[in-house]
């Protein structure tokens, strides 16, 4: 009987604060290493790490999820490059939200089964010996192994805990970051995809809450954008670096302004075309005061204008549009001058980094005179930022 009561308890009782607080460390020590470990180093190289830290975090991924490197950096990288498409594996733009948030691990499986996905995104992952006849050949038994642990340590309480580190990666990585962080947040950058940063305190989830920064510069081993951001991925990579356990290769580029520049040179041009998202970003958040007077302006004359509709509309892809939403678009275009030079602008703009045949004298040329005609419009906010476009250089 004393047996049985002693393997209820485990090797290590606690009171039940104990166990949660067990629970959100293990959890945590997790997020961290996909975060780290499978995300920024593996998926995007944007840091490098001592072989028995990586090794570590591989070993830990075993244990607590069953996931292969290979197969995780597969998928993700073909996210990036298929993002809201069609051949997304993930995307709640496609899936829906619910589907995504709910069935995330589900389509993580089916794109990890695809071996043209492995075979075209997957490269420079481990492949050793423990990869190849351990941690792929035999992924379940890692989490197996840690059902023993938990329950060797924690008794009946180990079993809950594993359940919470079973489901926590698939509700929180595959569901939240990959379905709510393309659905609802706010945006730092006007990217092409759907991206946003859900919260500005990426702790819970490892920074990874940040993911409209990550999308605008993917190669970043820091997700933090702005000074009230804070990324705790970062935080943890900065200590290994201190400790020469880390190398950061990439970060994003740095946003610089040089006031008073006349006219646009080669460095606005580069600059310009590095912080693009910014760019469009910027344009949207200045021309906000034009849009607003405008409609205050047609709904004065008993047109009636959706102002949130309108926003989406402008600083979006009008071809992507419905059939429906389209015609209402070229409608308000249609009645107003100021509307129609703004969304043409929006577009003449963001086209300016899609001519990749142009030459860069070309290029430098479109964009001075993009300036030009924007100071000439009679638009003020849309002349301002045609100021603020002049003053981009590169740190």
């Amino acid at each position: 009987m004393e047996f049985f009561i002693g393997l209820l308890a485990g090797a290590i009782p606690l009171p039940w604060w104990g166990y949660v607080l067990v629970a959100l460390g293990l959890t945590h020590v997790t997020i961290a290493a996909v975060t780290i470990f499978l995300h920024r180093h593996q998926a995007h190289r944007a840091l490098d790490l001592h072989p028995a830290v990586a090794h570590f975090f591989r070993f830990w991924l075993w244990l607590t999820t069953g996931m292969v490197t290979k197969e995780w950096a597969a998928v993700h990288r073909k996210h990036h490059a298929k993002c809201e498409t069609s051949e997304d594996p993930h995307s709640p733009q496609i899936f829906g939200l619910r589907k995504v948030l709910w069935e995330g691990t589900e389509l993580y499986r089916i794109g990890a089964a695809d071996a043209e996905i492995l075979s075209k995104y997957g490269h420079g992952t481990p492949d050793d010996w423990l990869e190849r006849n351990l941690y792929t050949r035999h992924s379940v038994m890692g989490i197996v192994i840690m059902m023993a642990i938990n329950v060797a340590l924690f008794g009946a309480a180990g079993v809950a805990i594993w359940a919470v580190q079973m489901a926590w990666i698939p509700f929180f990585a595959a569901g939240v970051i990959n379905g709510v962080g393309h659905h609802t947040g706010y945006r730092n950058f006007q990217t092409e995809d759907a991206s946003t940063n859900i919260v500005p305190w990426g702790i819970l989830i490892g920074g990874e809450e940040l993911h409209n920064n990550h999308h605008a510069y993917a190669t970043s081993a820091r997700l933090s954008s702005k000074w009230y951001e804070f990324d705790v991925g970062w935080l943890y990579i900065r200590s290994l670096e201190l400790l020469g356990l880390a190398q950061v290769k990439k970060l994003a580029p740095k946003i610089r302004f040089e006031l008073g520049k006349a006219r646009c040179d080669l460095q606005t041009l580069q600059a310009v075309i590095t912080h693009r998202y910014d760019v469009v970003q910027r344009f949207a958040r200045t021309l906000k005061v034009t849009l607003v007077d405008e409609v205050e302006r047609l709904k004065a004359r008993g047109q009636a204008v959706d102002m949130r509709a309108l926003k989406r509309w402008i600083h979006g892809d009008a071809t992507q549009l419905g059939e429906h939403d389209r015609a209402r678009f070229e409608q308000a275009l249609n009645t107003s001058k100021v509307l129609a030079t703004v969304y043409a602008m929006r577009q003449e703009l963001q086209a300016l980094w899609a001519r990749s045949t142009a030459s860069k004298e070309q290029l430098l040329h479109q964009l001075e005179d993009w300036c030009h005609r924007a100071e000439k419009s009679g638009i003020v906010q849309l002349a301002a930022f045609s100021r603020t476009l002049r003053g981009y250089v590169t740190a």
